[in-house]
């Protein structure tokens, strides 16, 4: 078994720094970068140099750490931290864990590693709950990167997977290359490979086929924020992949720590979208695609409406079906 890939580590005590994989460098150059300064966390975070919603989480906790260095008051930190995404709740919900443990007169950088330390856990757990919905030589689909790389080890929907192959299944992923910068492409496929797992790269355009030849039983994705009522964002393309999943009579679930929940809104209609740069798409990695002046509409999350997903795997145990009362007995009791 190869090394695990560990996304991001403190270094040192409360005046050390984070380090992190540059992910944008992927697959072709495995590179580290420190971070020494609020700044260059909130860079590397608003670059998608670190993604997934819970390493986005834990990086912002330890940028609390390095700002704090520099002598600024917590609440100026956590703020500009905050305006790096506004998708991914996680970010959020480990700026006021931070902030409370400030309240409380705790130790932040204690507080930042618990953080870190607790998602590696959940996402172990994940993987326990989620593998037993996979038998041996399940064909699954996923869309994006939610693996170690987006979270502190495992992932969310590939620690199904790793924790499948731990059990001695084998499985076929198909890993939708995921425009317009491919994260499944050059994070996923990266990771199953290092992992030995089996998985085709397909286009996002052809998930459909794929389902429609019978290759695929069971789709499993990440998140990064869930309603009250079960709607849940994720990177743009998995609302599509689960319509046409329903389409297919193909069981769509989506695999998340209960971190990711976000109970205070009470649909996917008032999730927070990020919109990104047009030249994302027209210039993607460098290179020009498009005539110049067209107008670019570039989402980088859609919202997958609770009636497509068949549950919700968490630390805690799997939700379904999805609704609100099943989502509020799991998550207020965890």
């Amino acid at each position: 078994m190869p090394n695990k890939v560990e996304t991001l580590r403190w270094l040192g005590d409360e005046n050390g720094h984070l380090v992190l994989i540059d992910q944008t460098r992927l697959p072709m150059e495995l590179v580290e970068i420190e971070c020494r300064t609020v700044e260059s966390v909130w860079e590397a975070i608003k670059q998608l140099r670190v993604r997934g919603a819970p390493a986005i989480g834990i990086s912002a906790a330890y940028g609390v750490i390095v700002g704090l260095q520099s002598g600024r008051p917590l609440e100026e930190i956590t703020a500009y931290l905050a305006s790096s995404r506004p998708t991914a709740v996680n970010l959020f919900w480990a700026l006021e864990r931070m902030k409370k443990a400030a309240l409380e007169k705790r130790n932040l950088l204690a507080e930042a590693r618990a953080i870190h330390e607790e998602d590696r856990a959940m996402c172990h757990a994940i993987g326990r709950y989620g593998a037993e919905l996979l038998a041996n030589n399940t064909g699954v689909l996923t869309h994006c990167n939610a693996g170690g790389l987006a979270t502190a080890e495992y992932g969310t929907a590939l620690s199904v997977f790793f924790t499948a192959q731990d059990q001695g299944k084998q499985l076929h992923v198909f890993v939708d290359e995921t425009r317009p910068l491919l994260q499944g492409a050059r994070l996923t496929a990266w990771e199953l490979a290092q992992r030995g797992i089996k998985a085709t790269l397909i286009c996002d355009n052809m998930a459909a086929q794929v389902m429609r030849e019978g290759k695929v039983q069971a789709v499993i994705v990440g998140a990064d924020r869930i309603t009250a009522n079960g709607d849940t964002a994720n990177k743009i393309g998995t609302y599509s992949v689960a319509v046409l999943a329903q389409a297919h009579q193909i069981p769509f679930y989506v695999a998340a720590p209960t971190s990711t929940f976000d109970l205070s809104l009470e649909s996917g209609d008032l999730i927070p979208i990020e919109q990104r740069s047009s030249t994302e798409i027209t210039h993607g990695f460098g290179k020009q695609t498009a005539p110049e002046g067209i107008d670019v509409y570039n989402p980088a999350f859609d919202v997958t409406p609770a009636r497509l997903i068949k549950g919700i795997i968490t630390e805690h145990g799997i939700i379904e079906p999805v609704t609100k009362a099943t989502i509020a007995a799991m998550v207020q009791s965890s």
